[in-house]
């Protein structure tokens, strides 16, 4: 299968803990859809210490993946939000 587009979108998105409303990422995402994956090489700011956990309220929000050969965190529904 083919890899995503390294360059990818142009549209950012901020996406939060559903929890405690802390800032988790700043993501390059393509579509309009739901936030399903986020390819790490997408990512443009990381606001988190430990991968697919949130800093504040410590719940885990997505696991470590590799999707269509890419390194990828795939959300967990309902732990995230976006803006």
């Amino acid at each position: 299968m083919a890899k995503p587009n390294k360059k990818g979108p142009t549209k950012t998105v901020d996406i939060y803990c559903a929890g405690c409303k802390t800032q988790l990422y700043k993501y390059r995402k393509g579509g309009k859809g739901a936030l399903v994956k986020c390819f790490k090489e997408r990512i443009v700011k990381d606001f988190t210490l430990q991968q697919g956990i949130c800093p504040h309220c410590e719940q885990a929000f997505a696991r470590d993946t590799l999707i269509r050969g890419a390194p990828a965190l795939k959300m967990i529904g309902g732990k995230v939000t976006m803006k």
